[in-house]
């Protein structure tokens, strides 16, 4: 009776390991020099998903391979013992299996185990590898062109973060320096308000990590928060301006006073003229005048209103999620996904891994189109992901169920997706 191998061998078959055992067969037919493959993979290693470690486990595998590993139809296997690779890293044995696990689970390594589970690999007299089993580098050379692609758009990526983010501070400091200058003035207005949804705006800002659209979005917050913090100075102001005076006024005005700088002015009652002037020190002529250009100034609460209206708006808005804080929050997703899909960029990629892991974790096909039906894709997309995510953590037991009950929550006006985000995020960070 035949027996069919699985390409992982002894261990237990993922889909993460298929997917690194087919790179392996595509990297097969490239020649890829090591030198670019390794400069490659380092520069987007952590976007990927790689730790330090796992880093320099690859590079303690790379110094075994040679220049001819590295040409098509060649495979750099590497066969070097635990024994070995520990006393070159420093790693324990079972960290030395979980770094050499999450390197094939990215996609960078797959695993080519003989018969016995034994490594060991032989050359022919030009050393070129003839058999061999053990780490298949092979996987790395066939993302190569995918890495260094994935490279410039990062670093295209960064460039537009550091613009919207030096847009956002020069934003911010011309907000509060208006605040606090209507503050200190005593301006009337909804200070108290615009200062609550700034400092809300400000806990928005990502800590760690940010994605374009995200500052993108805030940028467009905080400008049309300056816009309203402006508008509602200068009508303050205006409504508190000193009216000119005429001859018969001037005389009214004690010699003193007419001499004292405009600091000390707003502090004397005999002509501060604000909204709140005291009838009995103030005269008549000034409070007719002041009254009719309050007349004119919009209501205070209904700026105060519309300031409300614009905020729900926004904090509505604010709902949406961009798909870098879904890949940032659930790291456990985001690993599969890369492994099935490669580099993720647009939200239906995300949909179609979404798709093929909801069997894996026990999601039922009706659930899930129930989730898309009243949700909508993309917010079922960072429902699943956020499930799974939970899943895989231990925090879910049943992932169906949790999910059915996030669309009840939705239709019930409950549903805070971006808080559970956010709040993983904050986890991470912490």
């Amino acid at each position: 009776m035949s027996t069919v191998r699985q390409p992982s061998g002894w261990r237990k078959p993922t889909p993460g390991l298929g997917v690194a055992e087919q790179l392996a067969q595509a990297g097969e037919q490239v020649a890829v020099p090591k030198t670019r493959a390794f400069v490659a993979v380092k520069r987007v290693g952590a976007y990927i998903g790689l730790k330090a470690g796992d880093l320099m486990l690859l590079d303690s595998l790379g110094a075994f391979t040679q220049a001819q590993d590295w040409e098509e139809g060649q495979r750099p296997i590497v066969w070097a013992s635990n024994a070995y690779l520990m006393e070159q890293t420093g790693f324990s044995l079972s960290a030395l299996k979980r770094h050499a696990r999450r390197l094939a689970e990215t996609g960078v390594i797959s695993f080519q185990d003989s018969p016995n589970g034994k490594r060991w690999g032989r050359r022919d007299a030009e050393g070129r590898i003839l058999e061999a089993y053990g780490f298949d580098l092979s996987p790395l050379a066939a993302r190569v062109e995918e890495f260094e692609e994935l490279h410039v758009e990062l670093l295209a990526e960064r460039e537009i973060c550091q613009r919207l983010k030096r847009q956002i501070t020069v934003a911010r400091r011309m907000i509060r320096a208006r605040i606090e200058a209507a503050v200190s003035s005593a301006l009337r207005g909804p200070w108290t308000q615009f200062t609550g949804f700034f400092e809300e705006l400000l806990d928005r800002l990502p800590r760690r990590h940010e994605a374009s659209e995200q500052l993108a979005r805030l940028l467009g917050w905080f400008k049309e928060l300056q816009a309203r913090v402006e508008a509602a100075y200068l009508e303050a102001t205006e409504a508190t301006a000193p009216v000119e005076n005429t001859p018969e006024t001037t005389a009214q005005v004690p010699e003193k006073t007419q001499e004292m700088n405009p600091r000390e002015v707003i502090t004397d009652p005999h002509i501060l003229i604000t909204t709140q002037l005291d009838p009995v020190i103030s005269n008549s002529s000034e409070d007719e005048e002041v009254a009719a250009v309050v007349h004119n100034a919009p209501p205070e609460d209904q700026v105060e209103r519309e300031l409300e209206e614009w905020v729900a708006e926004v904090r509505k808005k604010r709902v949406a999620l961009d798909l870098p804080t879904v890949l940032q929050a659930c790291p456990e997703f985001a690993s599969w996904a890369r492994n099935l899909e490669g580099f993720v960029k647009d939200w239906g990629d995300l949909h179609r891994v979404a798709g093929q892991l909801r069997p894996m974790i026990g999601v039922s096909e009706h659930a899930w189109n129930v989730a898309q039906d009243r949700l909508g894709k993309q917010v079922a997309t960072a429902a699943f992901a956020l499930v799974f995510e939970k899943h895989n953590a231990g925090e879910v037991a049943s992932p169906g169920g949790y999910l059915r009950g996030m669309v009840e929550k939705a239709g019930a006006g409950e549903l805070h997706l971006e808080r559970s985000f956010y709040g993983r995020l904050s986890g991470q960070a912490a």
